[in-house]
């Protein structure tokens, strides 16, 4: 299993605001890519200026898999989950007070709530309050969740690869496929005969805050 850290491409934001990539509707792949390939989010705009892609064949297909149901949901303080009492907490999970009061928070630091006590919770976009060693930040008054099904699994897999990106393979050609973002899984991940599955934040795989 491998998790990661995802980056936007600059140019993968702009096509989004411009209303030229559909995140909900989309044919989205995730192409898996060696540490030979070094991203650059300012440059790298669309698939043909990928470089690297793990080789095809040893359980890969050159282009990655498809992202089932892609989605892009808000989320604000009605839908949110609640804070709980003795709870393990991990980077990015999000999260509202008991008696919801408008705000979200996002936890910075990992750990595990109060067994007792909630904390008073900041109101200030930006504070943060500290919950037994677990870090909440005041994030704004909704959560904006780009988010899509685990990509299927790279079964009998051989191979050794870095990056996770995705590309928008609607417009059909690798000089026009816009690219949105990547996973860096902070080092290589090298299944051997095996089953390589990539795992997405609980939170969605990117959000924005609002």
């Amino acid at each position: 299993m491998a998790t990661g850290t995802f980056y936007w491409f600059n140019g993968g934001l702009a096509t989004i605001l411009d209303k030229k990539v559909d995140l909900n509707s989309d044919t989205l792949m995730m192409q898996l890519h060696t540490v030979s390939y070094v991203p650059n989010r300012t440059t790298h705009n669309f698939q043909d200026d990928l470089t690297n892609e793990v080789a095809n064949g040893n359980g890969y297909a050159t282009g990655g898999k498809a992202l089932a149901t892609p989605t892009v949901t808000v989320v604000d303080d009605a839908d949110a989950t609640a804070w709980a009492v003795g709870t393990a907490y991990v980077v990015g999970q999000v999260r509202r007070p008991t008696s919801a009061n408008g705000y979200l928070y996002r936890c910075s630091v990992a750990g595990t709530s109060h067994a007792a006590t909630e904390p008073t919770w900041p109101t200030v976009i930006g504070r943060e309050v500290n919950d037994n060693g677990v870090i909440w930040t005041c994030v704004g008054v909704a959560l904006i969740k780009f988010d899509a099904a685990d990509p299927a699994a790279w079964t009998s897999s051989t191979f050794d690869c870095r990056y996770g990106v995705i590309v928008d393979t609607t417009p059909g050609t690798a000089a026009t496929n816009p690219l949105i973002g990547y996973l860096d899984f902070g080092e290589d991940v090298s299944p051997s005969a095996g089953s390589l599955t990539i795992t997405f934040h609980a939170e969605g795989i990117a959000n924005f805050f609002s």
